[in-house]
């Protein structure tokens, strides 16, 4: 049924209204001469819609007059049609030939790499760069991607790639990369260590659980000192080695500094915006607007998309969009202590990135440097933590 109705839509089929009296026996007769009529609609007992194909269509015209049915076409269908409408317009069909030529052609390249990254400290233009590299790169043919070859490569240049996987859908590649965790270094538990500071501070108190305090509170320390030693001095038994632990909290010193001008040009946006496109053809491009930006002064932020007819089919075309964000330039003069402000303000913020855990935090100091047209601060934070590291004794 489903292949004769696939044939009737090649060869072409018209929806035909059929009205008698006798519709019954107009059904069973085409029926009986294996006529093929399908989506039968009935509208009353003496009125019918249904589908049928062209060569039937002759067959029915003996049984209409028999039945006496009167037939009426209400709609044609099929690939016969369709020729038959476009025939007189050739200029239109030679170009759908010309645009499915190209588009078949176009198929046949890359020309979209998508990446997807698992991680984070990978880079997604370092990652497009070693594909290209590797033979991977817009415009080139798909027959020509060796896959295995391109991954088996990036694989061996790149240590921070623990896997990486490539498919070809459409005109696109889909690039799948997870990072590489670096591993730390692990001291065995077995292993002799000592508990060395990782970051310098001022030491509020020890707790030598085993091994021996090397600092007291009130000492300074630097990276890598030595906090709790991973020996102790027995007095019949000589020094013993074994794996130091302990607790050490300190007080720890974040410094950021910034400066304010004076007399500083300060920039803002004013809210108004205007958007703008154009056309990137393989690094042609075509403005779709006739005038510049309205603004007299503005900030433009581009954002390119490239086209895609279906979901992972591509074209070498990008549509850029032109965000214009229009800004106002305004003078600010600023008291020296208006100026000490805004300074201690913008390094706090830088400080504020560092330091997430704001209740840790015991006492705040800024030293201000004056000069004859800026101030500069200089903010610190002292922080409770804890430090110390596990480090292997080698002999």
């Amino acid at each position: 049924m489903l292949l004769k109705l696939i044939i009737n839509y090649i060869l072409g089929y018209l929806t035909i209204n059929v009205e008698g009296y006798f519709i019954e026996r107009f059904i069973n007769m085409c029926r009986n001469k294996n006529i093929l009529l399908w989506n039968i609609k009935r509208k009353n007992s003496s009125f019918i819609i249904c589908k049928i194909g062209i060569k039937e269509f002759k067959k029915i015209r003996d049984i209409a007059k028999k039945t006496k049915c009167k037939i009426t076409i209400t709609s044609k269908k099929g690939i016969p049609f369709i020729f038959e409408k476009y025939k007189k317009r050739k200029i239109f069909l030679l170009m759908m030939c010309i645009i499915s030529g190209l588009l078949f052609v176009l198929s046949q390249f890359v020309w979209n790499i998508e990446v997807k990254i698992t991680g984070d400290t990978l880079n997604e233009d370092e990652i497009i760069n070693s594909l290209n590299e590797n033979g991977l790169y817009i415009g080139e043919k798909k027959s020509s991607i060796d896959v295995k070859e391109i991954i088996n490569n990036v694989r061996l240049k790149r240590e921070d790639i623990s896997w990486i996987g490539i498919e070809i859908k459409g005109t696109n590649a889909i690039v799948e990369v997870v990072e590489a965790e670096e591993k730390p270094e692990v001291v065995d538990e077995n292993d002799y260590c000592s508990i060395v500071s990782d970051k310098p501070g001022k030491i509020l108190k020890v707790i030598a659980n085993n091994g021996t305090a090397m600092v007291k509170p009130g000492d300074i320390v630097k990276e890598g000192s030595l906090l709790i030693a991973g020996w102790i001095e027995g007095k019949y038994t000589g020094t013993r080695l074994l794996r130091a632990d302990g607790k050490i909290d300190a007080l720890v010193w974040y410094t950021e500094t910034a400066s304010v001008k004076l007399n500083e040009k300060k920039i803002e946006k004013t809210g108004n915006t205007e958007k703008k496109y154009a056309l990137n053809i393989n690094n042609f491009r075509i403005n779709l607007y006739k005038k510049l930006s309205n603004f007299e002064k503005y900030d433009t932020i581009y954002t390119a998309k490239k086209i895609k007819i279906f979901s992972n089919f591509y074209i070498p075309v990008e549509l850029i969009e032109c965000n214009n964000f229009e800004i106002k330039e305004e003078n600010v003069n600023y008291s020296e202590e208006e100026a000490k402000a805004e300074a201690k303000k913008r390094a706090e913020e830088k400080l504020n990135d560092k330091v997430k855990d704001k209740e840790n935090i015991r006492n705040v100091t800024v030293n201000y440097t004056v000069e004859e047209d800026e101030v500069k601060a200089e903010v610190t934070y002292e922080v409770f933590e804890n430090i110390g590291t596990n480090e292997k004794i080698v002999f």
